[in-house]
């Protein structure tokens, strides 16, 4: 009886962890928004869609399944680690992204921006990874415990 009330308080806190994170997520969204409109106003009417649709990545990517995870009882909470290799990926995809645009603003180019999209995609693939090994084994050990009773 116990134990389950532990289980209990401790997937509620992983909730919270996980819609914390949806939130740093979405001002991390507002704050590459407003560095984008205040780059822009000063790049004498030069625009770069990488820079201007760069909060995407936090906003789609980041807030909103976090913000759909934390609102959702039935489905299983990633761990720690996948959080974090995601939201690496989802990081180096955005500053990537501004990077991007800055050269693209100032027409030059570097090939060296490609490492942020392969490396920010590798993360975020590897993060999805762990948190579909994690559920399937979770769900195996519910069957199996299931089993046995």
């Amino acid at each position: 009886m116990f134990t389950s009330a532990i289980k209990r308080d401790s997937q509620e806190i992983r909730r919270r962890e996980i819609a914390w994170t949806g939130f740093l997520c979405l001002l991390f969204a507002i704050v590459c928004a407003i560095f984008e409109a205040v780059y822009e106003c000063f790049s004498h009417e030069v625009y770069s869609y990488y820079m201007l649709y760069a909060f995407l990545f936090p906003l789609a990517g980041g807030a909103l399944p976090c913000t759909a995870l934390a609102l959702s009882r039935k489905v299983t909470l990633p761990g720690k680690p996948a959080v974090f290799l995601y939201n690496s990926g989802l990081a180096a995809n955005t500053v990537g992204c501004i990077m991007k645009g800055v050269l693209e603003i100032y027409e030059t180019e570097n090939v060296l921006l490609t490492v942020y999209a392969i490396v920010g995609t590798g993360l975020m693939l590897l993060g999805l990874l762990c948190y579909g090994t994690a559920t399937v084994l979770q769900h195996r050990i519910n069957q199996r415990d299931g089993q046995r009773r």
